[in-house]
């Protein structure tokens, strides 16, 4: 089960996030969940081996402001966000556009739901190939 230690907002996420590192805290990852009407964002950190998890709620269609400014590792996990879940990140110091880790012709926003299924669709065979 997850703790969730402290939940942040568009607002005060850059100041929360970069107020950690100075006090040792160390970026492990971000998670992403499709709660079907937003994204639940969790932000990671490591401090003597104890876990630190930040939330924050993104409506979608909102940008999501880069962490990358403050927590130079965060934009590879936010460039694998854009890819998989189509959110968009403002403000990333490396941008992959779409293309870290999807070639030109994979899934768009294969981590999404689908409305009203609850799943998420992978397509696994390309129309008018060979069956």
């Amino acid at each position: 089960m997850m703790t969730v230690n402290e939940v942040i907002t568009l607002d005060n996420m850059i100041e929360k996030i970069a107020s950690l590192l100075p006090r040792q805290y160390r970026f492990v990852t971000m998670t992403v969940v499709d709660s079907d009407t937003h994204f639940d964002i969790y932000y990671h950190f490591d401090q003597n081996y104890e876990l630190t998890t930040l939330q924050l709620k993104l409506e979608k269609g909102a940008h999501l402001p880069s962490i990358s400014g403050v927590c130079p590792p965060a934009l590879i996990v936010e460039n694998e966000i854009q890819d998989l879940f189509g959110i968009l990140v403002s403000n990333l110091n490396l941008d992959y556009r779409d293309h870290f880790l999807l070639s030109a012709d994979a899934p768009v926003r294969p981590f999404c739901r689908v409305p009203g299924v609850g799943v998420s669709i992978l397509e696994t065979e390309k129309s008018g190939g060979q069956s």
